[in-house]
């Protein structure tokens, strides 16, 4: 009897981390929406309810709605925009009424549902550009993330390392920050 309590136990601990590792998709931005990219989209695609995701660009209040121009990007398992180079173009996510700029700002993430509603040209810099425009049915503003320090430390060094340079390191010391590395 015992070994049947032993093993239901590991069974619940086992399942429980299981789910505990699974994705947490925020109820907004659930549901069943057309699989392709804003650079992918064509007159066909009008009408088509997508969720797309990447940097905000650029905030541009209207007299009667908002029209936040966004860098698409890669979402990740929780519908959050990946960082990198790789896009997959720009387009506008617009919303009847205000949005306010300070808080919709350059460089934040956000994952935008809605249904593409047509294309619409505008200037960067000389070049016209024709982005797709959604008409906005949720605006999800992800928080911010906190940059890490990690520092490596010398494996044959004494427990001062970080305080004290040994006369015969020759590692830098380097501190993460985003995706940038400073060295020393």
């Amino acid at each position: 009897m015992p070994a049947t309590k032993l093993s239901l136990l590991a069974i619940v601990i086992v399942l429980t981390l299981a789910l505990g590792g699974c994705a947490t998709i925020p109820q907004p931005l659930a549901g069943d929406f057309a699989e392709f990219q804003p650079d992918q989209a064509t007159e066909r695609s009008i009408g088509a309810r997508v969720r797309w995701g990447g940097h905000i660009v650029d905030t541009q209040p209207g007299e009667d709605e908002t029209c936040i121009e966004i860098i698409a990007r890669d979402l990740d398992r929780d519908l959050r925009p990946r960082s990198g180079d790789h896009h997959y173009g720009r387009f506008l996510a617009c919303r009847p009424g205000f949005q306010d700029p300070a808080v919709f700002t350059e460089g934040r993430q956000i994952t935008v549902t809605g249904i593409l509603e047509d294309f619409t040209d505008r200037q960067i810099g000389e070049f016209v550009y024709r982005y797709p425009r959604l008409d906005a049915e949720t605006l999800y503003l992800w928080p911010l993330r906190r940059d890490v320090v990690v520092y490596h430390p010398h494996p044959f060094h004494d427990p001062w390392w970080p305080y004290y340079r040994h006369p015969f390191h020759r590692y830098p010391r380097s501190r993460v920050s985003g995706t940038v590395i400073i060295t020393r």
